[in-house]
């Protein structure tokens, strides 16, 4: 049975409306309210007679005699209004609902086609009838009644964000598309705004694949039409695959003879989504095609960091490498001199040495250097206090590193390097297992304005919190956070027995997932790479409903993929990841990877 809905007035009755009947309505109303209808009925119909009352009772009195299905009443009533109000469109559509309601549906459609018709050369009369059309959900119909004026008016592209929205609510994906596609076309300046709807409309892999195959034919049928090129490079853009981006966006770029910097744009969203290798590639593009661009200077700037992300994420690490990014940082800022630009990368040369080459005084000297520079800016000085602090954790000087640290949060209040400074101080007092003090510090950094401090913070006030609640000595998590310091310094070999040593000594205990998933990134940068998978599998079989379980999934999908090279394995793992963990933030990642396995993408 067709379902109803009343419209029930909240009556604030102006002065002027002298020949409304306002106690009788509200009286009938309430009767409504209550579900006492045939008592709301009887009022309705006296009112019905005056034809001031009409504007405020016709929804629930016409609603109402349909229910009752009073179809001589309602019809002999809704006959009158069309005769009294002839202009009127949704008297005109109320009879064709008092039709279908009764089953006459040759009778309706012609009742619904004759409105289109009679509406279709007056643009304001269209839109109040495909309005009211789509108020009673005769979507179809409101369909045909913007198809009927764009003929009319000859504008094919007429009415496009109207259309896109009902072909949406019928769940016509493809005519719904080629309505958002034709008003990018059409309205260039609101190509961001088609971008955001697209994103929050198309969730899943086949949503996109539709919209890429309709923007491919769209390019072939408008090759002068720029915004379909644009449109299939944010497609792939939202599937991750940067690779896919990148070749459509130097198509693009050489057609329009730009001087690289949508493919700058595309390198650096790679290399933001840790994608380095694309990356990598990207940049060289820039640097090579380009050499003579004022894009250059940054292309070579990040074209090294992006092959330093890729270095230090190819296990295990090879050193011969880091002494080529080294020399390559060096014969950067040999090139182009000193600069906001290659003071970064002087900086990226340090942390270098220090943490790599166990070259720390080095290290030292150079963060030093920047900061004496004046044309350094102020957070890039910050930003290497801040090194110089972890640095000096390093040689086992913490209280030089909480002195930076706390030089950098002053001078730097309610500001992300302020936030990162207090963050390191948080983390120097858990290694030292000031748990308190750490967790005060934590307690302000969760409302920090960069949501990557603010997670960081986040996940280590639970690991805190969740380990020392049971626990009033806090002797384990004291235990476990000297480990971690052993971690931070680079000391892996001394990480391991002592973390070994907790799982004898402790077992069962609360910290056992979070010790296995150290131990497991441990052993894959040492490059025993059977071993991390042994301890993640001990993660995703003992521990599949905490929080580290779907990382721990993840990362050993990519295992498999990238170091054991067992390319079904890991299908078959990213498979399992996307059923197991629909809301993990890795799913993006895993399908682009499981897509490339099974051979969907070809870079």
């Amino acid at each position: 049975m067709k379902k109803f809905f009343f419209f029930f007035a909240v009556l604030v009755i102006p002065s002027l409306l002298l020949g409304q009947d306002v106690e009788g309505i509200q009286l009938a109303n309430e009767y409504l309210i209550q579900g006492e209808e045939t008592k709301a009925l009887d009022i309705y119909q006296n009112l019905a007679k005056s034809p001031a009352n009409i504007p405020l009772i016709h929804a629930n009195y016409f609603t109402l005699l349909i229910q009752t299905q009073d179809y001589k009443s309602a019809t002999k009533y809704i006959q009158r209004l069309i005769k009294d109000y002839p202009d009127n469109i949704n008297y005109q559509i109320d009879l064709g609902i008092l039709y279908q309601d009764q089953n006459l549906l040759k009778e309706s459609d012609l009742q619904f086609k004759q409105v289109i018709e009679s509406t279709k050369s007056d643009q304001y009369l269209l839109r109040l009838a495909a309005q009211y059309f789509t108020s009673k959900q005769l979507f179809n119909y409101a369909v045909d009644t913007y198809n009927a004026s764009r003929k009319v008016l000859k504008q094919p592209n007429a009415y496009n964000l109207e259309l896109a929205n009902l072909y949406r609510v019928l769940g016509q994906k493809s005519e719904m598309l080629n309505e958002y596609m034709s008003f990018a076309s059409t309205h260039p300046n609101n190509l961001n705004y088609v971008k955001n709807i697209l994103q929050s409309l198309l969730t899943e892999e086949d949503d996109l694949r539709e919209l890429e195959q309709t923007l491919i034919q769209k390019a072939q049928e408008n090759p002068n039409d720029i915004i379909y090129s644009d449109l299939i490079i944010w497609v792939n853009l939202q599937r991750k695959d940067f690779y896919g981006a990148f070749l459509q966006t130097k198509a693009l770029e050489k057609r329009i003879q730009s001087d690289g910097v949508r493919l700058l744009e595309i390198g650096m969203i790679a290399l933001e989504n840790k994608a380095y290798d694309d990356a990598t590639k990207i940049f060289t593009y820039i640097t090579t095609e380009y050499p003579k661009s004022p894009n250059y200077p940054i292309s070579r700037k990040l074209m090294i960091n992006a092959r330093e992300g890729l270095v230090k994420n190819t296990f295990p690490i090879n050193y011969d490498e880091i002494k080529r990014l080294i020399l390559d940082y060096q014969n950067l800022v040999d090139e182009l001199g000193l600069n906001p630009s290659t003071l970064e990368a002087l900086r990226n040369k340090a942390l270098l040495h220090a943490f790599y080459l166990d070259e720390k005084e080095i290290a030292i000297q150079i963060l030093q250097q920047i900061i004496s520079i004046p044309r350094a800016s102020a957070e890039l000085q910050a930003n290497c206090k801040i090194d110089l602090g972890d640095i000096y954790i390093l040689i086992g000087q913490p209280w030089e590193s909480a002195l930076l640290y706390s030089q950098v949060e002053k001078a730097n209040k309610e500001t992300p390097t302020g936030y990162m400074a207090k963050l390191k101080n948080a983390r120097l007092n858990y290694y030292k297992g000031d748990f308190e003090l750490a967790k005060g510090h934590l307690d302000i950094l969760k409302l920090a304005t960069s949501r990557e401090i603010s997670n960081d913070a986040i996940a280590l006030g639970v690991l805190i919190e969740d380990n020392t609640a049971l626990d009033t000595s806090d002797y384990v998590m004291r235990e476990y956070a000297a480990v971690e310091l052993l971690l931070f310094q680079n000391k892996l070999q001394e990480s391991i027995i002592a973390f070994e040593s907790m799982l004898k000594k402790y077992p069962r205990h609360s910290l056992t997932d979070e010790i296995y998933w150290n131990l497991a990134n441990i052993y894959q940068k040492l490059g025993k790479f059977d071993l991390a998978v042994n301890y993640l599998a001990k993660i995703s079989d003992d521990y599949n409903e905490d929080i580290l379980a779907d990382d721990a999934y993840y990362l050993m999908a990519r295992i498999y993929e990238d170091q054991l090279g067992d390319r079904e394995k890991a299908k078959a793992l990213y498979r399992e990841f996307l059923v197991k963990y629909p809301g993990s933030k890795f799913v993006a990642e895993a399908r682009l990877h499981f897509r490339k396995l099974r051979g969907d993408i070809i870079n």
